[in-house]
């Protein structure tokens, strides 16, 4: 409930707030969108509507945004500014993404691993130093909360599962090695997306995916109908097993690239142009007929890339089994691709991770705002689609 009127009179106000279920927590809430509102007006140098010379730029809207406090938890109506973001002064450091790149800093002191860049950026955030203890009482509510959400208990079923692997350098004892983390994404049959697991890996191998997906399936899964990955056979082989019946989907832009690493670089822009169509195809036949005669062009000239196209090119097309979803959203791992860009964006910053720990902890934290957004934002599968298949 708004209460935005300043032209009402404090007692009325407070007699307002008294008719409110809590109403504590109801005028917490009502000083926060305030404060909101005058901080943008002053980053905006105008005040909502207001036309003049000193504004630095417009608003666009609002955004329901969750903001847990000793009072209760609040759903804010945070104000959005068209180019350059907001962020509430008080929601501080408070956003676990923050909380957990303060402390992957932070362990990195503790184990004698900070680099340059490390302690240029830890000057920056105000850290001079901190203690194992220290340590311990930060990390302590973060890894309860990355723990609960990678844990908790999952829907029967996802139609669809987009798998793919990020990779960081990661120290283990006194080594740093390439390391991957497991990222597992779905839609429900709401046609919503969501983060189903979050799984270090320390090998790449069939025994390792089988393992994550047995994890799923304690957690509640039990039914999918494709799974869109890169043609890892590990990966390939533990999905086929984990779940009989579904569809295993190799990932288009992955298959393009192993490709064209077979052709001269003075052809492979009109190459890579013409077997891109393959893949735009209305269907799985006409997809088919074209395979078919790019490969008859194409054999002599470069006939390891075809090759290749033949052996993979069924099971590039099982996006054409599910005609009613967007094929450009189940052709590709691409959703995945375009997490993983903005997760790397803001490790980036840590360059060596000390521990799989802290690198776990810092990704689920990106990942579990995510799939807050994700749960209540629209739909990427429209849901009808989903009810008819």
């Amino acid at each position: 409930m708004a209460h935005l009127n300043s032209t009402v009179s404090f007692e009325k106000m407070l007699m307002k707030f008294i008719s409110e279920e809590d109403p504590m927590q109801s005028m917490l809430k009502w000083l926060c969108e305030r404060l909101m509102e005058v901080e943008v007006e002053s980053k905006l140098c105008a005040e909502k509507s207001e036309r003049n010379k000193e504004r630095q730029g417009y608003r666009s809207g609002y955004r329901v945004r969750r903001f847990d406090t000793r009072m209760g938890t609040m759903y804010l109506m945070v104000p959005k500014i068209r180019n350059g973001g907001y962020i509430p002064f008080f929601v501080e450091a408070k956003k676990r993404s923050e909380a957990a790149l303060m402390n992957v800093i932070q362990e990195a002191y503790v184990n004698g691993v900070s680099t340059r860049k490390i302690d240029k950026l830890t000057k920056t955030l105000g850290i001079e130093s901190i203690s194992r203890s220290q340590v311990s009482a930060i990390t302590k509510d973060l890894n309860e909360q990355v723990e609960a959400f990678r844990s908790r208990k999952l829907e029967a079923t996802y139609p669809v599962l987009w798998v793919d692997a990020l990779y960081e350098r990661i120290r283990d004892t006194q080594r740093v090695k390439n390391m991957a983390v497991l990222v597992v994404t779905g839609i429900n049959l709401e046609g919503k997306r969501d983060i189903l697991a979050v799984e270090p890996m320390y090998e790449e191998s069939a025994a390792t995916y089988t393992n994550v997906f047995d994890q799923l399936k304690e957690r509640g899964l039990e039914n999918v109908w494709l799974v869109v990955s890169d043609a890892h056979k590990g990966l390939v082989k533990a999905a086929r097993e984990a779940f009989l019946g579904c569809s295993w989907q190799r990932c288009k832009v992955h298959f393009m690239r192993n490709i064209l690493a077979h052709v001269s670089g003075k052809n492979k822009k009109s190459f890579a142009a013409k077997l891109k169509q393959i893949w735009l195809q209305p269907d799985y036949e006409s997809a088919q007929k074209y395979a078919n005669i790019f490969m008859n062009d194409y054999e002599v000239q470069y006939p390891q890339a075809i090759s290749l196209l033949e052996e993979g090119l069924e099971e590039s097309l099982q996006f054409f089994s599910f005609q009613e979803i967007d094929a450009r959203k189940i052709s590709s791992t691409n959703l995945l691709e375009r997490l993983n860009r903005e997760i790397r964006r803001r490790t980036r910053v840590v360059g060596i991770f000390p521990s799989m720990d802290s690198y776990v902890r810092l990704v689920t934290s990106y990942l579990i705002e995510y799939s807050e957004d994700w749960s209540s934002g629209r739909s990427y599968i429209n849901p009808k689609i989903i009810t008819e298949l």
